[in-house]
Formats: C-alpha cells, structure tokens, sequence
C-alpha cells in the first residue's frame, strides 16, 4: 500500500494542514496519509513548541475518526535529534507491506541540499510537492542536481496562507479563531491555555 508521510512540527495542527492531506488523499494515488509528529525540526527554532504528547493528541483530535489518516508518534521515540532518513529507516523495517512516500511543500523541496542522507532519501522515497507560497530562494547547483534526480509528484492544491505562527500570535493576543482549527483542536488549546 502507498502510503503518504505528512512530516511537521502540527504546532498546532490546523485546517491547512488538514486542507492539504484531504487533497493528497482525493486528488493523487496516496489513500492513506500518516501525520508524523516531530519533536523538532533541526532546521527551525524550537521557540513555543508544545511537548510532543500534547501535539500528538491534537493530531489525533483533528483527524478524528477519519479512516484515511492516522497519527504517528514514531519521532518522539527515536533519538534526537530527528533526522528524515532514520525515520524512514525505521518505518520501513517495520512495515514492509507498505511504499512510502514523503508528502511536503514547495518550501522544503528548497530545503533538500541541507537534508542528512538525501541522496538515499530521493533514491528510495518519492516526494509529493504541494505549493507554497515562492520565496526568493537560490537554487545552487547541488539543489538543482538533487531536485532532477527526485522522484516528484506535483500536487496542485490550493494555497493555504495559515500557519502555526498565526495561530499562536493570535491565541497570545486573545483572537477568538476558533475556524481556523478543527473544532476540538481549538476547545483542547482553550482548555489548556497553551499560546498564551
């Protein structure tokens, strides 16, 4: 079975992230998409993460009883910090019946050159690209080579200009965005008072 690997810190989750894997899931050859929670992405800063466990549950609560999505914790027990390729190790030792594939935004694929083990990552893993919005990044030699080696699928879903950054801000300044996020997202990130 295909199966679609959705990376990302979901700090929080939202309906963008959620946008999106309804997409990948209806307008590609994924049928089952695994939202990986990371416990941190060695590339960004780690300023207001929440702990792993609380991410994970809004993952959980957001993708309900959705057949086509499961929540995966795997990165939280794998040491630290997280690198794609041994995530992916991992998963496929451990579940051999299964092609994965990464799912990400245009803004990543810019990314690769920076990425531990991508030469093997590419070889093995095909990669859906959905747009982000462009920033002016140089695309130097190795990127280009690596991006013409790559197996990659474009997944023309719409622009999502929400992210986790809003989110907090808005939750910080006391903003009411209660339909930016899914329904018991938001009421666990009240209860909490996690972002402000």
């Amino acid at each position: 079975m295909k199966t679609g690997l959705y990376f990302g810190s979901f700090n929080p989750i939202h309906i963008g992230h959620m946008a999106i894997a309804n997409y990948v899931a209806e307008y590609s050859d994924l049928r089952e998409i695994w939202f990986v929670v990371s416990p941190h992405n060695p590339l960004k800063s780690k300023y207001s993460l929440l702990p792993d466990h609380h991410r994970i549950r809004l993952a959980e609560l957001a993708i309900g009883n959705d057949t086509r999505f499961r929540v995966s914790d795997i990165e939280t027990k794998l040491p630290r910090p997280s690198y794609t390729i041994d995530t992916l190790t991992y998963l496929k030792a451990q579940n051999s019946n299964r092609e994965f594939c990464l799912i990400m935004g245009g803004d990543n694929l810019l990314t690769l050159h920076k990425w531990k083990n991508i030469e093997d990552i590419i070889r093995e893993y095909p990669l859906y690209v959905y747009p982000r919005k462009e920033e002016n990044v140089r695309i130097t030699p190795d990127l280009e080579l690596i991006i013409s080696q790559a197996d990659i699928t474009l997944v023309n879903a719409p622009q999502m200009e929400i992210s986790g950054t809003f989110i907090r801000e808005a939750v910080k300044a006391g903003k009411d965005i209660r339909h930016f996020l899914p329904p018991g997202v938001w009421k666990y990130i009240i209860d909490m008072h996690f972002y402000e």
